[in-house]
């Protein structure tokens, strides 16, 4: 679905990305792992279009997306829910919503019903501001807000970050519906060992900048964990 080959990135002098690889597989779920500071969401910004890379190819089912600007990504089918959710605050639930929905075709500019039977108290909150919604609530709405564009890649930076751990759970079922039963490939950047378990199939863990080890969710046993993730 999405292949990294050979990126490389600097701000300015400084050499973040290295010969990086990553083989996103279509309809898995594939998390993205390492310590603070390591370049994962650097990456996550060069597949999105925010950051140029210096070289190397960025690939979207064999559609080569290293030229094209922020702006034509998600019509491409990239769903993205940056870290820190970035929610528009003074704009309702239903505005923030409908943020996405110009990329779409014009017969398609809608919320899809399937939306708030995931998210359910959205629906009850439409005319609510982004602003006043709890953190987890927040973190939902980013999340449906990546899904109005009906992407076929959704991209996840640290959902779990500083939400409570009810919501954590629902936001690990969603995913698991969304890889498992609609078929829909995502990408995660997760801290939370036990989360990326439970909903990865794969894992891939940076370390300065560089990937160092790549497998089945099964395969990252505890010698990896105290060699790249324990701090």
């Amino acid at each position: 679905m999405l292949k990294v080959e050979k990126i490389n990135q600097f701000y300015g002098q400084s050499h973040i990305l290295w010969d990086l690889d990553l083989d996103v597989k279509k309809g898995q779920c594939t998390v993205l792992m390492g310590r603070n500071g390591v370049g994962k969401t650097t990456l996550l910004n060069c597949i999105m279009g925010q950051l140029k890379i210096a070289s190397g190819d960025i690939l979207l089912e064999d559609q080569d997306l290293t030229r094209l600007s922020v702006e034509a990504r998600p019509g491409l089918g990239i769903g993205y829910v940056p870290q820190g959710r970035q929610i528009f605050p003074l704009l309702t639930v239903e505005e923030n919503l409908q943020i996405g929905l110009p990329v779409l075709p014009r017969g398609q500019r809608f919320i899809a019903p399937y939306i708030f039977d995931l998210f359910p108290v959205l629906k009850d909150m439409l005319s609510r501001r982004g602003g006043d919604l709890s953190g987890g609530q927040q973190q939902q709405l980013a999340i449906a807000r990546a899904l109005v564009v009906n992407p076929k890649l959704l991209i996840l930076d640290e959902p779990t970050e500083g939400i409570q751990p009810n919501i954590v759970q629902e936001i690990g079922d969603i995913i698991g519906k969304l890889n498992q039963e609609l078929g829909l490939t995502v990408l995660l950047v997760e801290q939370k060992l036990p989360f990326a378990r439970r909903v990865g199939d794969h894992f891939c863990i940076l370390d300065r900048g560089r990937s160092v080890a790549h497998g089945s969710i099964d395969d990252l046993d505890d010698n990896l964990v105290r060699q790249y993730l324990t701090v």
